[in-house]
């Protein structure tokens, strides 16, 4: 008789969410924590995962007529004193370096918390005329900002992501296109690819990036009913030009200050995807962005057995499915079916001598759970159906959480009672407003953002019939 998987050593969700997010970044074999306090070490399994998030994510960037380009990690300090806003919000996160190659430096310079600087002294040279413009820039790169309460993949003092940056005529152009990536990039890499849910909304002027004059946000709700950022695009206006003196020539002969956006996502989105997807097994991963979609298991050391899960895995590979052959028989069946639960692979194949004789396969869903056997001739037609099943249920249970979990309220003592009790709530911002929004941050409580009645980004903070999302966030 084949042994039954067994659930993994995790901490249940519902006795100690944070530890159970702990236990499984390190059990399913996403990340460790690196030698400096607040960095990370990601391993190839969840490498691979942000690998498969870059090359889809800069597939959408590059349709805008975005570029990738580089610029240094090491920016002088004094760039960021250039715009006021901007370094008293960086601050308290900068790591200065005040020493190279065994001499105090000149200038101190700044490990690159953000790029907005650095790129507008660039951008400054290369802008010349309106016939420069747009200049869209992205990045690929790492950033370091000082975490007090590191937590992996979430809040790291080092992380990964792109950045955006680019420059525009007007400030019609500027906004349409900081929109466009909000909506059309991170909202639609989002929700089609990691199957997130997430609320598209305005952030207030003290959640505002330091130096923009609007940020738009995407907001999911996570397994314990906290929110979490999942990116952000800005609306800079023209401080940064001003600062920096970033102009062109007009078709009128006049110069002209640019107008400007910045944007980036991170690898906060691995953290977000074991939040929001995960359950007391483990992963659950989206099967458009698992490496591994199928993992076609030997129940036994049998020649017969062996020979037809790599025949298996090479048919389904020729149909286009991302398959692992593991034939490592020599690990016990039941350990070895747990590690693939915990890593959250869609689906498992099971082939034991059994099943070879009735021509089978036990086929095993990991996202809505269950097993059946399956003919083996009819899996390469199958899986496909299979596993697109999965992503949209994924992205199903997770509106439903976030729209059960959702209180609409009247007040700030309500919106605080629904966050403590693990939900969102919903309120009228004219019922709420700076102080109202003050008093809830006294209570660890956030407006995550702003939202329009319908539903849709407002154009403005004080837009009549603002609603404000607030959470609990991390």
């Amino acid at each position: 008789m084949r042994a039954m998987a067994k659930a993994p050593v995790l901490t249940p969700r519902a006795d100690d969410f944070p530890r159970w997010y702990q236990d499984l970044i390190t059990k399913a074999e996403l990340a460790d924590n690196g030698p400096v306090r607040g960095t990370m070490v990601i391993r190839p399994y969840g490498y691979g995962l942000w690998e498969r998030m870059q090359r889809d994510m800069d597939a959408r960037i590059k349709e805008t007529g975005t570029q990738n380009a580089y610029f240094p990690l090491l920016i002088p300090q004094s760039y960021l004193t250039r715009e006021a806003e901007h370094v008293e919000g960086f601050a308290p996160e900068l790591a200065v370096v005040t020493h190279g190659g065994g001499k105090e430096l000149e200038e101190p310079v700044v490990v690159r918390p953000t790029s907005e600087t650095i790129v507008n002294e660039y951008f400054a040279k290369w802008v010349q005329s309106y016939r420069d413009l747009p200049l869209l820039i992205n990045q690929w790169a790492n950033v370091v900002r000082w975490e007090l309460r590191p937590r992996l993949f979430l809040r790291t003092s080092e992380f990964l992501w792109q950045e955006g940056h680019t420059a525009h005529a007007t400030y019609e152009e500027a906004r349409d296109f900081a929109a466009r990536i909000h909506r059309h990039v991170y909202g639609d890499f989002m929700r089609e690819f990691l199957a997130m849910d997430f609320v598209l909304g305005r952030k207030t002027a003290s959640e505002r990036f330091a130096g923009a004059i609007n940020t738009l946000t995407l907001e999911g709700m996570m397994g314990d009913g906290k929110a979490l950022q999942l990116g952000t695009s800005h609306e800079l206006g023209q401080n940064f030009a001003k600062a920096f003196g970033t102009r062109y020539l007009s078709k009128d002969g006049r110069q002209e200050l640019v107008w400007q956006t910045s944007w980036g996502a991170t690898t906060r989105m691995i953290g977000a995807l074991v939040m929001m997807h995960g359950d007391d097994n483990g992963l659950r991963l989206p099967p458009r962005l698992a490496t591994v979609q199928v993992v076609v298991l030997a129940v036994k050391d049998d020649e017969a057995v062996l020979a037809k899960v790599r025949e298996v895995g090479e048919r389904l590979t020729a149909a286009g499915v991302r398959v692992q052959v593991d034939d490592r028989t020599e690990t016990p069946f039941g350990r070895r079916a747990v590690d693939w639960e915990l890593k959250g692979v869609p689906v498992r194949v099971e082939i034991g001598p059994r099943d070879l004789e009735n021509g089978t396969a036990m086929l095993v869903r990991r996202i809505p759970g269950g097993k059946q056997p399956v003919a083996l001739d009819a899996l390469a037609t199958l899986l496909p159906t299979v596993l697109e099943e999965g992503q949209e249920l994924l992205l199903t249970q997770a509106r439903a959480r976030r729209e059960s979990r959702t209180s609409d309220v009247t007040s700030a003592d309500e919106a605080i009672e629904a966050a403590a009790a693990g939900g969102w709530a919903r309120l009228p911002w004219s019922a709420l407003g700076p102080a109202g929004e003050a008093e809830l941050a006294e209570r660890g409580v956030t407006v995550r953002c702003l939202v329009a009645q319908d539903g849709a980004v407002p154009d403005a903070d004080d837009a009549p019939g603002n609603v404000a999302v607030v959470a609990r966030a991390y």
